[in-house]
């Protein structure tokens, strides 16, 4: 991604350096995934050698693993391709990019707040299967030993 000012060192950053295999293998995406993400906008230019070979520079690369986390945390790739515009457009969409994270941010605390839930009631039920039947879940679960299941 080109960021609008450039920063001590960026140079250095920006400089094509990777092939498409190696920034596949640096990435942990392949390399379909690569120019799918050039092809739809998620990538800024990505540039080329002498031959027209595709050349990814660091800075390239830390923008992958940024869309990987936010791939972790669910976000849409339409979302993705909002964020990227917005910062393509510049510092004065700071505010909405903001907004995104926050939002973003909420979701994912949701989500864990879910998934602590869920470890909760899979502590129980191994508790039970281990003939700890004494072991009391949190209160919340407020289930019996039945599996919901009709034999």
């Amino acid at each position: 991604m080109t960021a609008t000012a450039p920063r001590v060192g960026d140079s250095d950053r920006e400089r094509p350096r990777y092939s498409i295999g190696e920034a596949a293998e640096r990435s942990g995406l392949s390399r379909d995934t690569l120019r799918w993400y050039e092809r739809i906008g998620l990538m800024d230019y990505v540039g080329r050698d002498h031959t027209g070979k595709r050349r990814f520079s660091d800075r390239d690369l830390e923008w992958l693993a940024l869309i990987g986390k936010l791939r972790t945390t669910g976000m849409s790739v339409a979302d993705m391709l909002r964020y990227a515009e917005l910062v393509r457009a510049g510092d004065s969409t700071f505010p909405e990019r903001l907004a995104m994270f926050r939002d973003t941010r909420a979701e994912v605390l949701a989500k864990i707040a879910e998934l602590q839930q869920t470890v909760a009631v899979l502590d129980y039920k191994i508790a039970i299967y281990e003939g700890k039947s004494a072991w009391t879940g949190p209160a919340a679960l407020a289930t019996d030993d039945s599996e919901g299941i009709k034999a």
